[in-house]
């Protein structure tokens, strides 16, 4: 037998070891998935993007002053209070308005394609009470040491000034300023009042001080055009408010109320992370 005769059978006998022992590639694939969806204690830098929820993703990006980070399937803040991303509970309609998750938040999308809200299509009534309280106070005395005042058109009203909501506020104002033609719709306004929403047990939005209603005789509220109906019942659509001033507070960050089919189309809020899963 020649050399380049023994070197086949050589390399053929290799070539069937290695195929006869499938689980040494095997292991090898499993530990670059390991290592590829590893990530550092900051839940951002060292591993793989696709480790981190796109909901953790996006509050880490539209609200970087409050230092989350994702880590362990929970919402880190720079103290160590941890949130829970996810429960893992399947929830109907109500309960997951009343009991939100992190998660649940962007279990819909804010959809600013079409003029009128598809049944049940609510993105940003669902809120974490416990990520919101975090980051705006867990009582009416704790928001309050959070707000600054704002002109609203000659009116004082407060607002908070975490994660830059006054900020925004104001851009929101300095913006309609060179639309007069739509200043009857926006006074008189309103925003702090601790509460709990109308007929329910979750925080309202008010609570929090990111959320101001405009003026209530130019606007429409679910309850009222369909007075007796529930969560899940089919109601009536109803709108005075221009989309020409809704495009305005949405281009700073605040979600329509409008947009919601349990509609409220005085009420804009500073959601953020609702702009950034939009439709």
């Amino acid at each position: 037998m020649n050399k380049m005769n023994a070197f086949l059978i050589l390399y053929f006998i290799a070539c069937v070891g290695c195929v006869s022992n499938p689980r040494v590639k095997a292991d090898d694939a499993a530990t670059g998935v390991e290592t590829s969806l590893k990530q550092d204690s900051s839940g951002r830098n060292g591993g793989s993007v696709a480790a981190i929820p796109a909901g953790a993703r996006i509050l880490m990006d539209v609200y970087p002053d409050a230092g989350m980070k994702y880590k362990d399937g929970y919402i880190v803040f720079p103290d160590g209070e941890r949130i829970l991303y996810d429960d893992g509970k399947k929830k109907s309609f109500t309960v997951m308005l009343d009991n939100s998750d992190v998660e649940d938040m962007f279990g819909m999308r804010y959809d600013t394609a079409s003029s009128k809200p598809g049944y049940l299509s609510d993105a940003g009534r669902s809120r974490c009470e416990a990520l919101f309280k975090k980051m705006y106070g867990k009582s009416a005395s704790e928001v309050s040491s959070r707000m600054e005042t704002v002109d609203w058109f000659g009116q004082k009203i407060k607002f908070t000034k975490v994660n830059g909501a006054s900020r925004q506020l104001r851009k929101v104002v300095a913006e309609l300023k060179t639309k007069p033609h739509l200043a009857k719709y926006l006074k008189p306004a309103s925003t702090f009042y601790w509460r709990n929403v109308r007929g329910a047990k979750r925080m309202s939005a008010h609570s929090y001080g990111i959320a101001i209603d405009i003026n209530v005789k130019m606007s429409d509220y679910w309850l009222w055009a369909n007075k007796g109906k529930g969560e899940t019942a089919k109601i009536s659509y109803k709108n005075r408010i221009p989309l020409e001033l809704v495009r305005v507070f949405e281009k700073h960050g605040f979600v329509w109320g409008g947009r919601w089919y349990h509609y409220d189309t005085m009420h804009f809020e500073y959601r953020p992370e609702q702009l950034a899963n939009k439709v």
